[in-house]
Order: C-alpha cells, then structure tokens, then sequence
C-alpha cells in the first residue's frame, strides 16, 4: 500500500445538500464507509488527493478516522453530470486477504491484420481477487490477428490468484473489415460483368 493512498477522514454528523455544498466548496468531498457487519460511517475526505487516487479504477484507500486505520475499497463514485464534480463516494470496508469483486478495464494491445478495425464490445471484465492486489487493467492482445477473429472472456490471460466471473463466452473484443469498405467491394463485384456475358461479348 503506497502512501499515497493513506487519507486523513474526518467523521462528520451533518447531513443534507446544503451541508454537502459547504463541504465541497471547502475542498472536501462526502463519504460514507461501509461494510463487513458495521453501521455505516459518514466523513469528509481531502478533495484534490482523493481526486487523484480515484482517477485509477477500484482504488483502494487506507483511512486514518480518529487515529483508527480502516482499509477501504472505492465502490461507487458519484459526480454532477454538468460539471464533473465529485458530490459523494461510497467506500466498502475490506480486510487485506480477502476476495472481493470488482470490475477491471480491458486495455486493447497490438494491431490487428491491415485494413481491419478492431470493435472493443465490452470495456471491462468482472473479476474475483484479493482486496489488496486488485489489478489496474487486463490486457487483451490483438496482435495479427485478422477478420472475423474474436477474443472473449475466457481467452484472457488472468492475473496470479484472480478467478473470472463473467461468462467464459461473453465477446470481449473483435476484428472486422469497415463496413464501408465491404460496401464498396460488393458494388465493385456487382459492377464486373458475369464471365458468360463477358465471354459472349468477345464473340461479338
């Protein structure tokens, strides 16, 4: 766990939009802490460090509430569609060693044959592993690979000690020729005249 990640919590016992507003225009954004039993806790996190450490997906952040450490995993990130501010976070407790579920983003490597694109149908993959070796991507190799190829869940390569969650044959990613170039190879096709018509033609 980088240090980085440890945050200074504030335990807060005002509720309401308009105690929020006050929050967010200090700089500090609402929170509550849950999980493994407990009543829910509600604090106040430092707003440009947690904006940064968020910025990576399921991060995890080790929280000093009253001099207690708790180890917590970001669960649900809520912003104003508008203005893209963080109105309030929701933050799962969890316990080094233990699995927990998350979501991780596919990142697409390589390049597939020429001419071909590329369509990523699903941008993450559900994974089981442990709380503190959550991985920051999986990546996914198109490497050659030509059209009509197809990568789905099960073909990942998964990370040391994570089990897959999603179906082994939900299509993750796969590899075709643009529409419009297919569109143009068969008017092409069209416009060529039949090798019976072409021939009768060179007896004429």
């Amino acid at each position: 766990m980088s240090d980085d990640n440890k945050v200074h919590a504030d335990l807060r016992t005002n509720f309401g939009k308009g105690f929020a507003r006050r929050l967010r225009a200090e700089g500090k954004i609402p929170a509550v802490v849950y999980g493994h039993g407990t009543e829910p806790v509600h604090v106040a996190l430092p707003g440009h460090q947690v904006s940064l450490i968020i910025r990576r997906a399921n991060a995890l952040l080790e929280l000093d509430i009253e001099g207690k450490s708790q180890l917590t995993l970001v669960k649900d990130v809520q912003k104003d569609p508008v203005r893209q501010i963080i109105e309030h976070i929701d933050l799962l407790v969890v316990k080094k060693g233990e699995k927990v579920t998350v979501e991780v983003p596919i990142v697409v490597t390589g390049e597939s044959f020429s001419g071909t694109i590329v369509t990523v149908d699903l941008a993450t993959i559900k994974l089981e592993v442990e709380a503190t070796h959550i991985p920051q991507h999986v990546e996914v190799s198109v490497e050659g690979l030509e059209e009509g190829a197809h990568i789905t869940a099960g073909d990942v390569t998964l990370p040391k000690g994570a089990t897959l969650l999603d179906e082994p044959d939900v299509l993750l990613v796969a590899v075709s020729i643009p529409a419009a170039e297919v569109a143009e190879e068969n008017e092409e096709a069209a416009a060529e005249p039949a090798p019976v018509e072409a021939a009768e033609a060179a007896a004429e």
